[in-house]
């Protein structure tokens, strides 16, 4: 076939894959001892070889639910070593060539979590190792829509999800967050439709020939590889920022994220440069089941932050921040989350804060210590899963996505910040980030850089912080600092005036944020009766809101209360919503109710619009009872 001989041909010259778009000079000493640590959840051998670029060529095939092509590494072998092994999740290979020599190829034992390695025969010389393969049918990291599924109904839809170790399953490649490496690529959508990537090269509107072209100049880790294909269109904000999304999403959309721009500014006089060049969010449909992924040059967002007054874009400022934290600077295992979440989440809090006020934030903070405490409860109070410095060996590291890393990490920062005082902590931070770009950082790495450039052996400082009760500790130190209750101390007095027989109606919640209404419901008592579920939906109309945080809130308290009314848009509800953050409480409500057949009638009835990763939760959650 053309495209077979073709390839071939540019196989056995080694320019790279089948493509127009050349790969950028590579500097050796970019991916120089780019593994610091043994991570235990990948199979390859990058620590003994040196992975150094990806020419990624692919086809998207919408009817038949597959990805195919070539993926074409540059490596280095100094170390002489006689195999390459490369992640590989139900991958279906077809030829590995090296050098433009075709070689016999084998595959490890499966393992748990993990899958299995692509073991390919090298030589000290080695310069370039190409795999033709397809895209399996249980694919974890994609999602394929059917129009059905969009929000348009018209055309079908394709996205990744990568993190965390589910790059494997679309590429065969080293799935590591310390594995850093440059790519390029050539994508062939289906006509009419738009691809866009983690990249460099994103267009702005469908080309004729469908084919488009990407570049990623900055190494990055294979769980930041990201592509969506489908009817999507583009608005400008600013000269760097943009939206994309379904065009029947794309106004409403650039109307929640209008101030984007004005968050990379903020966030850049806060801890330097934006390093990416541009920043675009594109928000998905409905089955994404994350509030969002910091894919570089290219954020994807859940369509569930769009509420229709920007109440809910702090979203937006975490996925920004991890364009320092997690992007810029990279935790080298999962055992180390805490190292992009929890700066994440404090970085976010400094920007809200700089856009709003710190009666804002404080309000964030207190939601954020909640979190962390019906965490612990969870865990167990004793757990080392709720260490910052996690141990996931033989797990799957997805378990280490709780709200310990996220809510825990950025409390132990403030408090380093409220001991040492903020512009000191600032000017350590930015100087942390400035000295560690592009590159992957341990638990351990940090703590010592942290002495050396800011505690400096201050021994009264160490005993004020008490590190190791946070990172190698359970629970929450007795030390975690708290946000002023000022705001949140008058939403106790109206829900108590509430509960004490004051009508609804008279409530003084003029101007009340999400963040006042969602403590005003976390605090309610756990069993409502059906008179006060029907006077707070009178006043307030929980039950239509468009807003998904309250919604969600308010639907597990009708579960709970056995509040019927509601329970048709509790339908509706999980019929478009792919958000595990929502799907997940909402479901074991039902079944801790004792409503197990509505669980189970639900989720079969919807199961096809939620993500795999999202399913296989489910199924275990739902389905096992």
């Amino acid at each position: 076939m053309k495209y077979r001989n073709l390839c071939l041909a540019v196989l056995v010259l080694t320019t790279g894959a089948c493509t127009n778009h050349s790969s950028p000079v590579q500097n050796k000493e970019e991916h120089k001892n780019i593994v610091k640590a043994r991570d235990l959840h990948t199979l390859s051998n990058a620590d003994n070889v040196t992975i150094m670029h990806l020419d990624l060529n692919l086809n998207v095939d919408m009817t038949g639910k597959q990805l195919r092509g070539w993926a074409i590494w540059d490596i280095d072998n100094k170390s002489g070593t006689q195999e390459l092994r490369l992640d590989d999740s139900k991958l279906l290979i077809d030829t590995v060539l090296v050098d433009g020599q075709y070689v016999q190829y084998s595959m490890g034992n499966n393992q748990e979590h993990l899958g299995t390695a692509l073991i390919i025969p090298i030589s000290k010389s080695s310069k370039k190792v190409a795999i033709k393969y397809k895209t399996g049918k249980d694919a974890t990291a994609l999602q394929w829509l059917d129009a059905t599924q969009t929000t348009g109904k018209k055309h079908s839809f394709l996205y990744t999800q990568s993190e965390s170790i589910y790059a494997r399953s679309w590429i065969p490649c080293p799935d590591g967050p310390g594995i850093r490496f440059t790519y390029s690529a050539r994508i062939q959508a289906p006509k009419g439709m738009l691809a866009v990537m983690s990249a460099s090269g994103n267009p702005q509107q469908i080309n004729d020939s469908t084919i488009y072209h990407f570049n990623m100049e900055i190494p990055i880790p294979a769980y930041l590889m990201a592509l969506a294909v489908g009817d999507i269109k583009f608005s400008k904000i600013d000269e760097r920022t943009g939206v994309y999304a379904e065009p029947e999403m794309i106004d409403k959309v650039r109307y929640e994220f209008a101030d984007m721009g004005k968050m990379v500014t903020t966030a850049e006089s806060l801890y330097g440069p934006y390093r990416w060049g541009r920043y675009d969010v594109i928000v998905l449909p409905p089955g994404f089941p994350i509030g969002g992924m910091e894919n570089p040059k290219l954020t994807f967002c859940t369509p569930t932050v769009i509420a229709g007054d920007r109440s809910l874009v702090n979203l937006i400022a975490h996925e920004l921040a991890h364009n320092w934290s997690g992007n810029l600077v990279t935790n080298a295992t999962w055992d180390d989350i805490w190292m992009n979440e929890g700066f994440t989440v404090y970085f976010e809090r400094r920007i809200s804060e700089a856009m709003n006020d710190k009666s804002y934030v404080d309000m964030l903070w207190e939601l954020g210590y909640q979190d962390l405490e019906t965490e612990v409860a969870t865990f167990g109070k004793n757990s080392k899963d709720t260490w910052l410095k996690l141990d996931l060996k033989g797990r799957d590291p997805d378990e280490g996505l709780s709200d310990i890393p996220y809510e825990k990490g950025a409390l132990f920062l403030w408090l380093i910040e409220q001991n040492v005082g903020r512009t000191q902590w600032d000017i350590f931070l930015k100087k942390y980030f400035t000295e560690h770009s592009f590159k992957t950082i341990t638990t351990e790495e940090f703590l010592t850089y942290l002495n050396d450039n800011l505690i400096k052996g201050d021994s009264t400082l160490i005993k004020k912080l008490n590190i190791n009760a946070w990172v190698y500790g359970p629970g929450i130190p007795e030390n975690a600092p708290r946000a002023d209750m000022s705001r949140f101390n008058k939403v106790n007095s109206e829900r108590e005036k509430f509960l004490s027989g004051t009508d609804a109606k008279v409530l003084n919640t003029k101007a009340w944020t999400t963040h006042e209404w969602l403590h005003f419901l976390r605090k309610m008592p756990s069993q409502m009766t059906q008179e006060q579920m029907q006077k707070l939906d009178a006043a307030f109309n929980f039950t239509n809101t468009q807003n998904s945080e309250i919604a969600d809130l308010w639907f597990i308290m009708s579960v709970n209360a056995n509040y019927k009314k509601a329970y048709p848009s509790i339908s509706k509800f999980l019929s478009f919503t792919g958000r595990q953050k929502f799907l997940l409480p909402l479901y074991e409500s039902m079944i801790k109710t004792n409503q197990l057949a509505m669980a189970k009638e639900l989720y079969h009835r919807y199961r096809n619009n939620y993500h795999p990763l999202a399913q296989a939760k489910l199924d275990k959650l739902v389905d096992k009872k």
